[in-house]
């Protein structure tokens, strides 16, 4: 159950507190502070977690060209089906032949498993298309689609069927909208030649017609608008460690996700073994999400685009020796690929890449700003390769800022290496990774106060805390934890220019990496608790950093500060102070805010607060209860407000209107 919880807005119901007033907080708002920047509260993708492929793309059908290692996954066959690898699509090559099988009593089918089944909802339209053609002289043949409950759930019929005629030897798009007569998560998508005419067919494919802004072949709606509900500053893609790849070979090649999907080459995921208790084996990604897509759902959803592209190097987690390595002497095809993916998101229409872009539809360019240069990279070999791209990025494009990395660690030997490495190379900013338990999120209260302010800034790329004592699952106390955490990037915004926290989505049947910030079935969706935090600190970034103190020092859940982080921030747009407090501790805390260097005409007036809680500390929001832990806003209609009463466990924020302040 969610804890109901009150909040003071006078000083007479203060009153009732249980313990006594020992915090001041004083917010200097005599001048502003830092600027904070727009990128600051973003989102990260990596197709890990059937993230894209049974994700975010909203592709029903898996494996839907026969172009998987073994052309049957995802796939049943009866009867006489044959694949074939002289297709119209030279970079997807296979496609099936469906012929009869001499008997009238045995079928020749296809049976399609889609990812962890196949979700249809009552009375929503779904397009079901393929390729087709007539071999052997024949003039058409007829097959017949069907969406049928899974074999365990059945008495053998469809709910849905359509009989299709195809005609002609060349091979040609069909297309049919059905509407589902029921809600069914695990459907299964059957196949039947008809007849005694052969049939050819590539590329079937079922979507939802109501995808996100109503694309054909588009993404999955209800992901799409948690996306955008979070309006992120930035939005990070297409990985982490797929942009590395098992191997070279198998590193995300955002080329290769230009084009029409149909031909766009399969590639494989380098999650889909990386695990043995969570075993994927057929986990590949088909590239329909590719780069155009995500330059476009940045575009759409108000975040500045990053991309991040391969150093030269493949996981050095998975790989030791020169192998997995491209030669120093060897990398220009590499950076060549980063002059190209600038070209492709800036470049007029004239030129090569620019052209490729306009051609996907979107001459305008997609004014790029920043990109990653190698993902949790380390050693010496990841910054003689960094080093080339720096050199190369800077001379053909100054106005692109460019991001290296600290490594895979928050601390320690590669991370005190890499940033001196990364200061002495003049890059723009310096990814830094933390997957890291309670406890450490309970020490960085004070991370970044003492960063050389001369030196690159920093993006805080992927972080998730991780709970204690095996809790490693989304719950409320990690999510309060991050919280406090991020007091420290909003206070020090001089310096942290983008945080994201990492990863981003999981399928309930297909995770490999949690905590996650949004989970989902093939239906339904749920915000987690952690996404409510992000959501909080991206609804209220404020435009100015306002100094915070207690007797002069951050409340960053040192000794003597009772669990309590604090940060303030300053709204130049809508007038407003925005103070979030964070107390991680068992006990409800007061803490005085005293507002100094203000006109006595400027009196800051109480709009509203925020408070964010669960007696369950251990609890998260579910499919079947997605709002079961959510912010609670109460109006405070302009009272004033002289001390905050701070539940235990809580992420409270209060947002003050001042007029007349500039």
């Amino acid at each position: 159950m969610r804890k109901t919880i009150l909040t003071a807005f006078a000083a007479s119901a203060l009153a009732l507190s249980v313990t006594a007033q020992n915090h001041e907080l004083t917010v200097e708002m005599k001048k502003n502070g830092a600027p904070i920047q727009k990128t600051m509260y973003g989102l990260f993708i990596e197709d890990i977690n059937y993230a894209a492929d049974g994700g975010l793309y909203a592709e029903l059908v898996k494996n839907r060209s026969f172009d998987f290692p073994y052309a049957f996954t995802g796939w049943q066959v009866a009867g006489n089906v044959e694949v074939r690898n002289d297709g119209p699509f030279d970079r997807n090559p296979n496609y099936v032949r469906l012929k009869s099988s001499g008997h009238g009593h045995k079928w020749t089918a296809l049976l399609n498993e889609g990812f962890f089944g196949i979700g249809v909802e009552k009375d929503k339209e779904y397009r079901f298309t393929f390729y087709a053609r007539v071999p052997e002289g024949k003039k058409n043949a007829r097959i017949r689609m069907e969406l049928a409950q899974p074999i365990t759930n059945r008495e053998g019929q469809d709910f849905l069927s359509r009989e299709i005629n195809i005609e002609g030897s060349e091979w040609k798009q069909y297309e049919v909208v059905v509407k589902s007569p029921m809600t069914e998560p695990k459907a299964q998508l059957r196949i039947f030649l008809l007849g005694n005419n052969a049939v050819d067919l590539e590329h079937i494919s079922l979507f939802p017609v109501d995808t996100w802004k109503g694309r054909k072949g588009g993404l999955r709606k209800d992901l799409m608008e948690a996306l955008a509900d979070m309006k992120p500053g930035c939005f990070r893609f297409p990985g982490g460690c797929i942009v590395e790849g098992t191997d070279l070979d198998t590193r995300y090649n955002w080329k290769n996700t230009l084009g029409p999907v149909e031909n766009r080459p399969l590639n494989e995921n380098r999650w889909h073994y990386t695990f043995r208790h969570r075993f994927f084996p057929d986990y590949f990604q088909t590239y329909g999400l590719g780069f155009f897509e995500y330059f476009l759902l940045s575009e759409e959803i108000g975040a500045e685009p990053l991309p991040v592209v391969n150093v030269g190097l493949s996981c050095q987690y998975q790989n030791n020796g020169e192998h997995a390595h491209v030669a120093v002497d060897e990398l220009d095809p590499y950076i060549q690929d980063a002059l190209d993916l600038i070209e492709f998101a800036n470049g007029d229409v004239t030129t090569e890449y620019g052209k490729i872009r306009a051609e996907m539809g979107h001459p305008e360019p997609f004014n790029l700003k920043y990109i990653g240069v190698g993902n949790e990279q380390w050693g010496s070999e990841y910054v003689v390769r960094l080093e080339k791209f720096v050199e190369r990025l800077r001379k053909a494009h100054p106005e692109i800022e460019i991001i290296g990395s600290s490594g895979p660690n928050s601390e320690g030997r590669d991370f005190d290496y890499l940033w001196p490495e990364m200061k002495r190379i003049k890059v723009d900013l310096v990814d830094e990774h933390f997957y890291r338990p309670e406890s450490w999120f309970l020490s960085q209260g004070n991370r970044y106060d003492n960063y050389d302010r001369k030196g690159p800034k920093v993006f805080a790329g992927e972080y998730a805390c991780h709970g204690a004592n095996g809790r490693k699952w989304n719950h409320f106390n990690a999510s309060l934890l991050e919280a406090a955490f991020m007091t420290n990037l909003e206070r020090n915004a001089d310096i942290v220019h983008m945080a994201t926290y990492a990863p981003l989505f999981a399928h309930v049947d297909g995770w490999q990496w949690r905590p996650d910030l949004i989970w989902y079935d093939n239906l339904r969706s749920v915000r987690s608790c952690s996404y409510y935090v992000q959501q909080m600190y991206a609804h209220n970034t404020g435009t100015h950093v306002l100094k915070a103190t207690e007797n002069g020092k951050p409340l960053a859940g040192n000794e003597g500060q009772d669990g309590l982080f604090a940060s303030a921030v300053w709204d130049a747009a809508k007038k407003e102070v925005i103070v979030k407090v964070i107390n991680v501790s068992d006990k409800a805390q007061e803490v005085k805010l005293n507002f100094t260097g203000l006109k006595k005409s400027q009196k800051p007036q109480l709009v509203d607060v925020t408070t964010y809680h669960s007696d369950d500390l251990y609890a998260d929001n579910t499919l079947d209860n997605p709002t079961a832990i959510v912010p609670q806003v109460k109006a405070a209609n302009g009272a004033a407000l002289d001390v905050a009463n701070v539940p235990a466990k809580t992420f409270a924020m209060y947002r003050f209107k001042v007029e007349g302040r500039k």
